[in-house]
Formats: structure tokens, sequence, C-alpha cells
């Protein structure tokens, strides 16, 4: 063979050669570009065209109650019961704590972010970090004070003014309008012990024989109410306080807990409202010594990821969407008991 030959022969092989790698490129790239995706990560969830998982990054508040426990059940079943990967930080009620939760979440490109605030201020620069990276924002139990809504994409939650007023509205018609009152308030700047407080006091001003005379934060816990209602009987007050008001259950049957110490009887001699609807509650109205439990339901992990879903799936979602609740006295505890699902 000729030179000649040799340096044709060669180029032919060059180009085959060539040719066979384009080919291969376009069979394994064509594809990864032309791929849909959606949300934040690029993924998609169960049934919506690529069967991956979506993820979702959860900040809750922590487990200071029976409430927040049954919550935070009801959210990692809910999730696991849909193919939901939930990474989940639990930030012991603390806002810094969460604030660095988050900001892990958007390193992590999660596909959605739910929020449970502890208090209802300083979110708005981490609240913008997040829709800067277009990842939509789900708050969940608690609201965040922002003039600027376009931050989150739903509020699902009580509301807690209304339960305010309904607690007050049932010690109005207890007492006939005559209570000198303890309030067990709850975490201090969080959206339930602000709401909670203003709805009670709406309805109390009506009523000019009904007085708080001492009022404390107990910070949601067992413990706190118990150590604070220790020392409100012991106050000057202390002998004429005749009702109670806790913000929540556990806060109640701290009281509860303080007032037995102290000789005295919960339920008849001091008259206890609370909020929650926990299943202890009811154990305590059935045996006399709480009178009366306003409805908090912390069972709303289907709702939490119907919107997900949503939200992930480009559908638009109501600004706020509110839980279901009721107001159950010691007339009603006995039979609703075996029905609690928390």
């Amino acid at each position: 063979m000729t030179t000649a030959s040799r340096w044709a022969l060669a180029a032919v092989m060059l180009l085959a050669m060539i040719g066979c790698e384009r080919e291969q490129t376009n069979q394994s790239g064509s594809g990864s570009t032309t791929a849909p995706t959606t949300g934040a990560a690029g993924v998609e969830g169960g049934g919506s065209g690529t069967g991956k998982k979506i993820v979702v990054g959860y900040s809750q508040i922590g487990a200071e109650s029976a409430w927040r426990t049954a919550n935070t059940e009801s959210i990692k079943s809910e999730a696991e019961k849909r193919g939901v990967e939930l990474r989940f930080a639990d930030a012991q009620q603390r806002q810094e704590n969460q604030i660095k939760a988050l900001r892990s979440f958007l390193q992590q490109r999660v596909d959605v972010i739910m929020l449970s605030p502890v208090v209802e201020t300083g979110w708005e620069p981490v609240l913008r970090e997040i829709k800067a990276a277009n990842i939509p924002v789900i708050l969940s139990d608690r609201r965040v004070a922002t003039s600027d809504e376009s931050l989150y994409a739903t509020f699902i939650g009580s509301d807690f003014v209304e339960e305010g007023r309904r607690a007050g509205k049932w010690l109005a018609e207890k007492t006939k309008g005559q209570a000198v009152i303890a309030e067990l308030q709850g975490t201090v700047g969080s959206a339930p012990a602000n709401d909670r407080k203003k709805g009670f006091e709406e309805i109390i001003s009506k009523h000019p024989g009904m007085k708080i005379v001492k009022s404390q934060s107990g910070d949601f816990t067992r413990a706190g109410g118990k150590q604070v209602m220790e020392a409100f009987l012991k106050s000057p007050e202390g002998s004429s306080i005749n009702a109670v008001y806790g913000h929540n259950d556990d806060m109640a049957l701290g009281a509860i807990q303080a007032i037995e110490e102290a000789g005295r009887k919960p339920g008849t001699e001091i008259v206890i409202v609370s909020i929650d609807g926990v299943r202890e509650a009811f154990e305590a109205m059935v045996a006399g010594k709480l009178n009366c439990t306003v409805e908090c339901n912390p069972l709303i992990g289907p709702q939490l990821f119907d919107a997900v879903e949503a939200v992930v799936a480009g559908k638009t979602v109501p600004k706020r969407i509110t839980v279901e609740e009721g107001v159950f006295d010691q007339s009603q505890a006995k039979a609703a008991l075996p029905n609690r699902k928390y």
C-alpha cells in the first residue's frame, strides 16, 4: 500500500470515529436537556410524571406539649403515607434554631419548606432568601408577622383569636360574668399567646365583673403552668382567684397540680378553662378537675400535604386555610373521651 493510500484510510477511520461519538452524545445528552422539571429542586411528586419523591423541609417548634407531639406525629405519618421525603428539624423552642434549619433547607434545594414559627416576628430576611430561590413556604399552625404576604404560599392553622373568644364566652356564662381570673399565657411573642389573649379579653371586657388579676407566661409547658400557678396562689391576690384561663391544656394541667397542693379544689373552688383539647384534658374533665377545653386540632397533616402537592404542581392555594374545631365541657367529656385521637 502506498503512502497516499495509508493516509486516505486513516482519514476514513477518523471520520467514522467522530461520527460514532456524535451519535452517542446525541443519545445520552439530548434527553437530559429537554426533561421537564417541577419545583425548586426539579422533582415531582407521586403520580405527577417521573415518580420522584417530593422533598419537604419542616422546621417544628419542639415538643413542649402533648398537642405538639400529636401535631408532629400527624405530619410525619402523612408524609410517609404519601411517599414524601420529610426532612424534619426540631427547634427546641428557639427561633435561632429554626432560622438555621430554614437556611439549611435552602442549601439542600428542597421542593417545599414548612414552618411552624415559635414567635411571630423576625422572619423576613430568611423568608426573602427562600423566595429568591423560588422555594414555596407553607406556614403550619402559627403565622408570621410580615407586611409581604408573598413570602409564603399559605397558612394552615387554627383561628387563635376565635379560640380565645370561645374560652371567654364559656367562662362568662359559667360564672355569670363574675370571675377573678388568673391567666397562664403561652410563649411570649408567639401567635397563639398573642391571639388567645386578645380574643379572651375582647369577651371579658363586656363583663365588668370579670377581671384578670394575675397574668404570666408558662411557656406552654406543664412545668411552667405549675410553677406560675404556685406563685399566683402565694401572691396577695391568690386567695381571691376563682377562675383560671390557660392558653393551653398542658399549663392548665400543671395549674391543677399547684391548686391541689395548695389545698384548694380545681374544677369547683377554682373554675378552669383552657385550649387544645388533648386527651389528658378530657380525663381531667371526667375527674371533675378541669371544666372546659376549647379544641385546637393538631391533626393537620393531610391538609398540609394537600397544599404541598398543590404548590409543587404549580396550583394556586388559598392564603388562609382554617381548621374545624369545637368546645367541650365536663358534661360532654365522658362521651367524647373514647374518640379522642390525641
